[in-house]
């Protein structure tokens, strides 16, 4: 039956187009995007686990940031305490020199001032980013932020947490007053491995940073060189500390970009859409929107055939 107020051919038609068009238009959005999901709307599973994921992904990227500025300032600790120890052996030598009978005491100890003066300028200078493992100024331990545990699982939600990398921090001096105040005129022997070593057969300690003549005078050779070799060894157990705390900060930022690398491939895998896919689907919803257009104005024109049942 053919009807003039219901044309079904062409609603069948322009059904058809619409649906053609809707494809089309989602198809030409993951070409201009890239994503396959673009919302919730798309997929709302895959959606909220690449959000999550995606989460992650920033806080991980955070981490191997924090971890990489932890690796610098051990760096220039490590490279501190091994340029003191070569200042050390050096204040050594010279300690040793003064036994030779006839040395000129006053030029050794001339010497030893300025190296005393250089262990000083070591440490001070040992600074990253306001932060100086040497000078007694951070505290007992540092804490450097290593890894993160996402509370989120699939059948509950607990608190997430940041886990840490600890040093135990030795001084090898002390810069600040007790309180945290700053020393004004002399600065008073510190308890910092170079200001405070004295060796078990030792009568009393030596400041390296304020040594002198007065070190290498007859009867204080022996206890001062034996302090020298106290030090050494205290800076050479420190350097190894920094060096394995480095060594596990860099492992760790090995394991977190690791952890990044393998978040972004599932979360590609996730939204991102297979181009060579959309691509051939685009063109053919091209092609079907063509023939959904033609086969619309065919049917539209089955009315005008009307038309000639009456003339």
């Amino acid at each position: 039956m053919t009807s003039l107020l219901v044309n079904t051919s062409a609603l069948t038609a322009l059904q058809s187009l619409r649906m053609t068009q809707q494809a089309l238009q989602q198809t030409q959005t993951e070409v201009s995007t890239g994503l396959a999901i673009n919302s919730a709307a798309d997929n709302a599973s895959s959606w909220s686990i690449a959000q999550t994921m995606q989460s992650d992904q920033n806080v991980y990227s955070t981490l191997s940031s924090n971890l990489s500025e932890s690796n610098s300032l051990l760096n220039v600790a490590v490279a501190s305490v091994n340029s003191a120890i070569t200042v050390m052996n050096s204040i050594k030598a010279a300690i040793a020199q003064a036994e030779q009978p006839g040395a000129d005491l006053n030029q050794i100890g001339t010497s030893l001032s300025q190296l005393g003066q250089q262990l000083s300028s070591i440490v001070n200078s040992s600074d990253f980013n306001g932060v100086n493992l040497l000078n007694g100024t951070q505290g007992a331990t540092l804490s450097m932020t290593a890894s993160y545990t996402d509370g989120y699982t699939l059948s509950t939600t607990q608190a997430s947490t940041i886990g840490t990398i600890s040093l135990t921090v030795q001084s090898l001096t002390n810069s600040t007053a007790p309180g945290g105040g700053t020393f004004t005129g002399a600065t008073p022997t510190g308890s910092g491995i170079l200001q405070n070593a004295q060796s078990a057969g030792a009568t009393a300690a030596t400041d390296f940073t304020q040594i002198s003549s007065t070190d290498v005078q007859s009867g204080n050779v022996a206890n001062t060189l034996a302090n020298a070799d106290e030090a050494i060894n205290a800076l050479t157990s420190y350097a190894s500390q920094l060096g394995a705390t480095q060594a596990r900060v860099q492992s760790q930022n090995n394991f977190i970009q690791s952890l990044n690398s393998a978040l972004t491939t599932g979360v590609s895998s996730l939204v991102d859409a297979d181009m060579n896919q959309v691509s051939t689907r685009l063109q053919a919803l091209q092609t079907q929107q063509q023939l959904g257009i033609q086969s619309l104005s065919i049917a539209n024109q089955n009315a005008q055939l009307i038309l000639k049942l009456f003339q």
